[in-house]
């Protein structure tokens, strides 16, 4: 059988047809790409019958959502296989790839699809790389119905898509594989290849440490280690080795990535310095990403200290900052100096707890308006309207504070924030008490 030309010195030369024969060889995450939802894992809260792709493919009702996930979670899978439930026709496009020429050919085949009595699934993967123009171009189609839009991105769409888009959509967050669906993967894999991967369970457990919930990135190490001639299988050692990447180490318990966090996380609320820097150590001998420990220690500087200590989220900024200004390994020192101090600053959650209270209740209050005294009003109509009208500038008020309200009007006054007597939180706390008293006098029926 020929496989194409020769180049010289008996070379076969790649660009020529029949290279690969009959078959051009697919990667194995292509090859196990799920032909059915049931099949797709690690998203069973928007795939159970009661999920919301469930109820879509159940109903044959297709409707516009934005599939927010990292890498390798199935949004491409999903977004096909919705599009074979609801009888739509799946259409793919790339944000990358595409602009203005390609949005225009893909939208008049859509309208002739629809003059035809067929319906479009219009699947946009990284839609936030379109600008907002762009962005703004699909609204008159998904209104009409001539598409169904399912944008994939792995960026926070509040962010980067537009609020005229996020009204005709429905945000739907997918998760991170965890270990039980990736663990399915491997399975699969083996199943595939007919034999079990050549790795030790230490290197098994490696492997999925290594893949960080994305699948596809799993079944790529999964492909690699296939290939594997070697009598004896592989350990963790030998597979960084021939991934060229550093495996994360496993003691005798075999924690994972997410149980080492987990314990340094929690050395650092129990105010336990020594139990903190021992994991921090655990987990960059492991070969975890300085970068992230130093992201984490930022958020725990919010979460577990806040305004006990305003020093504290200096602290981990700092450390980031000059770590990524030094590298490793001298920038780790920086990020031991950060775990040192918030694991030795006063704890606590209040403004944590605060920002949740609020949240709650910014989503169950909808989209009441502020009050019309605290509007700005830069034009005649709106001081006709009564935007501005009776607002005390606190400046000009005695002590500075006028014990205006400044919740929408018919919510009542609200209480999140509740600092405890620790740290500088002390001093927060005798100066909330000196205002409710001056809000009261100020207003008896404020609550506070």
């Amino acid at each position: 059988m020929s496989i194409g030309r020769r180049r010289k010195g008996g070379e076969a030369d790649p660009t020529e047809p029949g290279l690969f024969g009959d078959s051009v060889p697919r990667p194995l995450a292509d090859r196990l790409r799920p032909d059915r939802l049931d099949d797709v894992v690690g998203q069973e809260h928007l795939l159970k019958p009661e999920g919301a792709i469930g109820q879509m493919v159940s109903g044959r009702a297709a409707s516009s959502i934005i599939l927010w996930g990292p890498p390798g979670t199935g949004k491409t899978t999903i977004a096909r296989l919705l599009a074979e439930g609801s009888r739509h026709e799946f259409v793919a496009l790339s944000a990358i790839f595409s602009g203005v020429a390609e949005l225009r050919k893909v939208f008049e085949a859509a309208r002739e699809r629809r003059r035809d009595g067929r319906a479009t699934l219009l699947f946009v993967d990284e839609i936030h790389r379109f600008n907002r123009s762009q962005q703004d171009a699909f609204l008159p189609l998904m209104e009409d119905g001539t598409i169904v839009l399912v944008g994939a991105t792995t960026e926070n769409p509040s962010f980067e898509l537009n609020p005229a888009l996020l009204s005709r959509s429905r945000v739907l967050v997918l998760n991170r594989l965890d270990a039980t669906a990736l663990s399915t993967l491997m399975a699969r894999a083996e199943s595939t290849a007919g034999r079990p991967l050549p790795v030790t369970p230490d290197a098994r457990d490696a492997m999925i440490a290594m893949a960080d919930g994305d699948g596809r990135y799993l079944l790529t190490l999964c492909e690699d280690a296939l290939r594997y001639e070697g009598e004896a299988p592989m350990t963790p050692a030998v597979l960084a080795e021939r991934l060229q990447r550093r495996a994360p180490v496993y003691d005798k318990g075999q924690e994972g990535h997410f149980n080492l966090i987990s314990a340094l996380h929690k050395s650092l609320r129990g105010s336990d310095v020594d139990a903190a820097l021992y994991w921090m150590a655990r987990m960059l001998a492991g070969g975890e990403d300085a970068l992230y420990l130093a992201r984490r220690l930022i958020r725990f500087a919010a979460e577990d200290i806040g305004m006990a200590d305003p020093q504290a989220l200096v602290q981990a900024m700092t450390a980031c900052d000059g770590f990524e200004r030094l590298g490793s390994p001298e920038g780790e020192l920086l990020i031991a100096q950060a775990v040192v101090y918030l694991a030795t600053a006063p704890k606590s959650n209040a403004q944590y707890a605060a920002f949740k209270a609020a949240m709650s209740d910014a989503r169950e209050t909808g989209s009441l308006q502020p009050p019309a005294h605290i509007l700005n009003a830069p034009t005649r109509l709106m001081k006709d309207l009564g935007y501005g009208k009776g607002y005390q500038y606190d400046h000009d008020m005695p002590d500075g504070f006028s014990g205006q309200n400044y919740f929408p009007d018919g919510m009542g006054r609200r209480r999140y924030y509740t600092p405890p007597e620790r740290g500088f939180e002390r001093e927060i706390l005798k100066r909330l008490e000196y205002w409710a008293k001056r809000r009261q006098a100020t207003d008896p029926e404020s609550g506070q």
